[in-house]
């Protein structure tokens, strides 16, 4: 394993900073938000991101991953095929979507399943002609694949060369599921893990109770870490722990914040 670092929230960084503070903070690189406004964009990507990717690992660093715009979900969205080829060009393997909603009062569910799964089909020969597997999140709030059992509905028959699984211990105690059961399901796709922190608040609601949700520093959350790493070492996973710190603190102080939350999850990637 080796852990990057999600860079949305570093989107006034030249990707030269970004790599200084990967040096500093002992990261291995980014999981490298590529969205407009940053620097490096989706119409720029084609002329840029291999160059960017090049001098990260002459410095020893890497760039495993590419998180594009929230918009980027089937093959026919306009900046899919540049960035593919950008990605190719560049031997970044790893592509993630935006989210796929669910609105339970609207969509019938598994006219939603073949929805997506349909979407998947069509990335599948653009992921085999670039190398590049397209992977979804398992993001929780009415998202579809919010889970180990809901994304396992929609990776089922797909080829794990092609589409992957990332998961997200967090999301995942949000919706209630076990750790290891949701890995069980979807290990033969499991190709990136994202790590934060949640505390779940119980607050008062019409007489009864319901749930906050508070992202946290890590260590200050709901996730048993430890079972999460010992999950992840008896499966045998070796691939890329991307650090988001979607937590709040004060601006200045955001900095020393993403430190101690790289020295947090730095003692259990190894």
């Amino acid at each position: 394993m080796r852990s990057i670092l999600f860079s949305k929230m570093l989107k006034d960084r030249t990707p030269g900073q970004l790599a200084e503070l990967a040096e500093g903070w002992g990261l291995g690189g980014y999981d490298l938000c590529v969205r407009p406004g940053y620097a490096v964009n989706p119409d720029n990507a084609a002329e840029v991101l291999p160059g960017v990717v090049a001098d990260f690992r002459a410095r020893g660093l890497d760039i495993p991953m590419v998180t594009g715009n929230f918009d980027l979900l089937e093959p026919e969205h306009p900046t899919a095929l540049p960035l593919l080829q950008a990605m190719d060009k560049a031997d970044v393997r790893l592509l993630k979507l935006g989210y796929f909603p669910f609105k339970p009062g609207e969509h019938h569910y598994q006219t939603e399943v073949r929805r997506v799964r349909a979407v998947f089909e069509r990335w599948c020969p653009l992921a085999q002609k670039y190398g590049v597997k397209i992977c979804y999140h398992t993001h929780s709030n009415k998202c579809m694949g919010l889970n180990g059992a809901a994304m396992f509905q929609l990776l089922e028959g797909f080829d794990p060369a092609l589409i992957g699984a990332y998961v997200d211990p967090a999301h995942l105690v949000v919706e209630g599921e076990d750790f290891a059961t949701a890995v069980a399901m979807i290990r033969p796709w499991l190709s990136i893990v994202a790590v934060k922190d949640v505390d779940l608040v119980r607050v008062e609601k019409n007489g009864h109770g319901s749930v906050r949700r508070d992202w946290v520093e890590a260590g200050l959350g709901c996730v048993d870490w430890t079972n999460v790493f010992e999950v992840l070492g008896k499966v045998g996973y070796d691939g890329p722990v991307s650090i988001h710190c979607e937590f709040k603190v004060a601006e200045d102080q955001f900095l020393a914040a993403v430190a101690r939350e790289i020295a947090f999850f730095n003692r259990f990637v190894h």
